[in-house]
């Protein structure tokens, strides 16, 4: 039977890798990616380092293909996902049918956490429910961006005995959720703040964990348009970002 391992990987450093991930790496056979397009290269060649700096204990093979395309902007955006799950479940079934053997142990490396929004396990089930593959699953924890934000600001992500909330840039297009605490924001391709209530306090970061890590903090209407701007840039500079927020509201007062 196969065996496929899901590995967490962090945020961009090598360095997050934990002792777990290196050793169930080593017993991998292959290891899979999928292509984002040159803008996106450094997220594949990151892979190949990890590869290079941990996997020693055995050949390996690195394999390769064009993850498929998906619309950004939809206006279904439900049926989108649901297109691009059943692209990429196809795709990886044929990867893993073609170059990883019955008796042999295929990796993938997943960005952060498979746990938190991320489709590969879900992409996963797909194709042991077809049931065309026999195929055991593994999964190795990684650090999130939401763990290196804090560390980045040296912040715990709650306050004593406080919710957290944890969402996505669409989630919160209409506002923030009614008695948010603590809300920490994902995936917001396109960030605006001028919806928001400007005396809520912003931890933001972007490449967190790396060399080209940015962190911006303070009072949301002071540094809006910094973040905006410094973002912006970052994405030039790079052809692509990765960026996580946390917003809290003020501090209440303390009764006399």
């Amino acid at each position: 039977m196969r065996t496929l391992l899901v590995i967490g990987i962090g945020t961009g450093n090598p360095e997050h890798m934990t002792i777990q991930a290196i050793r169930a790496l080593n017993t991998a056979d292959v290891v899979f990616a999928l292509d984002k397009g040159r803008a996106k290269a450094d997220l594949v060649d990151l892979r190949r380092e990890i590869c290079s700096r941990y996997l020693t204990d055995r050949p390996y093979r690195f394999v390769e293909a064009q993850d498929p395309e998906r619309d950004r902007n939809p206006s279904d955006y439900g049926a989108t996902v649901e297109a691009w799950h059943a692209a990429r479940a196809a795709l990886y079934e044929a990867m893993i049918a073609t170059e990883l053997g019955p008796e042999g142990c295929g990796a993938i490396l997943v960005w952060g956490d498979p746990s938190l929004y991320d489709s590969t396990l879900r992409i996963l089930d797909r194709i042991r429910a077809r049931r065309t593959l026999d195929l055991v699953v593994r999964v190795i924890p990684g650090i999130t961006s939401v763990q290196a934000l804090a560390a980045g600001h040296r912040i715990p992500l709650n306050r004593i005995g406080g919710p957290i909330t944890i969402t996505t840039g669409r989630q919160i297009a209409g506002g923030l959720p009614a008695g948010s605490d603590a809300t920490v924001v994902m995936l917001d391709g396109r960030p605006r703040f001028d919806h928001l209530d400007p005396d809520l306090t912003i931890y933001w970061g972007a490449f967190l964990g790396t060399a080209d890590e940015i962190l911006v903090s303070g009072r949301l209407g002071d540094v809006a348009d910094e973040i905006g701007a410094v973002r912006a840039a970052a994405r030039a500079r790079h052809g692509w970002i990765m960026d996580t927020y946390l917003l809290r509201p003020p501090e209440p007062a303390s009764a006399d």
